[in-house]
């Protein structure tokens, strides 16, 4: 199969000039994200009927994925049989809603039961053919399972950064696949900084949020999946719970690709609906008050780790894909979003992390203000497993 993989170009742009993928970067020389990009003119012989017969991971989309070529063939992928997970039709909690096409994409089937098993598969793959012998991340959970078990998959050294507070579980999972784990007094922002500094004393490879740039390239193939699960057609709403934001940030790049290379889908873009808790809601804030980024929010606190990321740097980023879709930003209590998790278990059998349950609290928010007509189709987003998060319910 051919890859289309070309570039790295700066999200702003700043005018640097194209980053050569064989290389190892991370944040452009301006301090932005970097992005992947693709020949796509080229890529417009890429037909979707290609895809029948393939494995049902994201590796499906391989075409649009970091991936390499060199005398020895296109690069092989660091998999686990990530991605391909079910998009539920939520038939008994969207008739309790007057919705009759009610959707949940549940990401706690991934490996490591979740979302992030997407990104870190891609930028492990790409760190390992990059030469990268050891890895770094900050993480307020679900990431560092993820970055740890490919980590061990491809025979590299992983390193691991969570503040003191995080779940048991998510501690003790890093630990059985053989990672080095430090506790951080403070936030994810703080783990960040320690991971830095140490990752730079110790040369190991950044893993951190949109710092390397190929994790959204795991995180994109969710904009793919929902469109070839759907019939090549998109929904009206996308509704995420968002932290750091890649996976926000990634759908809206599949959307631009998929209509870049032919792949004709919904007439519109679905409008993006960024979720956070009320304890920790910079992009909501940002949204609400015009900014096109946030500002650092004080005394971050949540019951769902993984939204309590206090600023993200691609927030300008994730602000773009919410107005250029017409979608909006929400903030939910944490009791709300706790008890969403036990509704959508007694309704439909999906064992929410609190992060993905936060979805539905939002989703009655906009109904309660009529935002969404009851006939359009809505896709939630379960990004993890609950049962990471079982003291959380006691």
């Amino acid at each position: 199969m051919p890859t289309y993989f070309s570039h790295l170009e700066c999200s702003v742009p700043c005018g640097a000039g194209p980053g050569d993928p064989r290389q190892i970067h991370h944040l452009c020389s301006c301090g932005a994200p970097l992005l992947a990009r693709y020949d796509l003119t080229a890529a417009k012989k890429w037909s979707k009927e290609s895809l029948t017969g393939r494995e049902p991971s994201m590796w499906r989309y391989r075409e649009l994925m970091p991936l390499l070529e060199s005398d020895k063939g296109v690069d092989l992928p660091v998999t686990l049989g990530e991605g391909w997970t079910p998009l539920i039709r939520a038939r008994r909690l969207g008739k309790k809603l007057g919705l009759d096409r009610l959707y949940v994409k549940d990401e706690s089937l991934n490996p490591t039961q979740s979302f992030k098993a997407r990104g870190l598969s891609a930028a492990v793959t790409r760190a390992l053919h990059l030469g990268a012998k050891a890895l770094s991340i900050p993480t307020a959970g679900n990431a560092g399972n993820a970055m740890a078990a490919y980590a061990a998959r491809a025979g590299m050294s992983a390193h691991v950064y969570m503040p003191k507070d995080v779940k048991t579980p998510f501690i003790r999972e890093c630990e059985l696949y053989g990672a080095n784990v430090t506790l951080v007094d403070g936030l994810i922002t703080d783990a960040g900084k320690i991971a830095a500094e140490e990752g730079k004393k110790h040369g190991r490879y950044d893993m951190s949020t949109l710092k390397e740039p190929y994790r959204i390239e795991g995180k994109k193939t969710m904009g793919y999946e929902i469109a070839e699960q759907l019939g090549w057609t998109l929904p009206d709403w996308i509704i995420y719970p968002t932290g750091g934001g890649t996976g926000m940030v990634g759908m809206w790049k599949a959307f631009e690709e998929m209509e870049a290379i032919g792949w004709k889908t919904s007439r519109t873009r679905p409008k993006m609906v960024s979720v956070q808790a009320e304890g920790c809601a910079p992009i909501v804030r940002a949204f609400e008050q015009g900014a096109e980024r946030s500002e650092m929010f004080a005394n971050a606190h949540t019951v769902a780790d993984g939204l309590r990321v206090p600023k993200a740097i691609g927030d300008f980023l994730i602000l773009d894909a919410i107005r250029a879709s017409k979608g909006t930003a929400v903030a939910v209590t944490d009791e709300e979003l706790l008890a969403a998790t036990r509704e959508i278990g007694a309704l439909e059998g999906v064992f929410c992390a609190p992060e993905g349950a936060a979805c539905l609290p939002a989703l009655r928010k906009l109904l309660e203000t009529e935002a969404i007509d009851p006939d359009e189709r809505i896709v939630l987003f379960n990004t993890g497993a609950g049962v990471k998060y079982l003291e959380s319910f006691s």
